[in-house]
């Protein structure tokens, strides 16, 4: 008996099209306990308050465009602070409000990825 219930295939342009956001970025909040390295150790709330801020002066925040929220880990501590944006699964590596500024205008605003902020490949937890 087979128990394993399957859906159509769904095309890439359907799939945008039932998106509710353009792009999603997630910035990692995660805060340790123990010790160990963690991106609230680099105040990573003040860069999601800032992207956040930025993306709705921008007039690029709500339904259909960009969404900015917030993640607990995302188990890529060694480059932290870290935000990924989706649906392209990129993923930024910041400093401060500069980065997060270019972020938003190349990547959130003109879809232009910000090639020396991406966390390396190889950088996990």
């Amino acid at each position: 008996m087979n128990l394993i219930k399957t859906t159509p295939a769904v095309s890439s342009e359907r799939l945008s099209d039932a998106s509710y956001y353009q792009r999603h970025i997630f910035f990692c909040l995660n805060q340790r306990d123990n010790g160990e390295s963690c991106c609230a150790q680099f105040d990573a709330s003040t860069a999601f308050e800032r992207c956040k801020s930025q993306v709705k002066a921008a007039g690029l925040a709500g339904p259909g465009q960009v969404r900015v929220n917030k993640a607990g880990c995302l188990d890529r501590c060694a480059g932290g602070p870290v935000a990924v944006v989706y649906p392209e699964a990129v993923w930024y590596s910041y400093v401060d409000s500069a980065d997060v500024d270019e972020i938003v205008e190349s990547h959130l605003k003109n879809g232009q990825v910000v090639h020396r902020l991406l966390t390396p490949a190889h950088l996990g937890r």
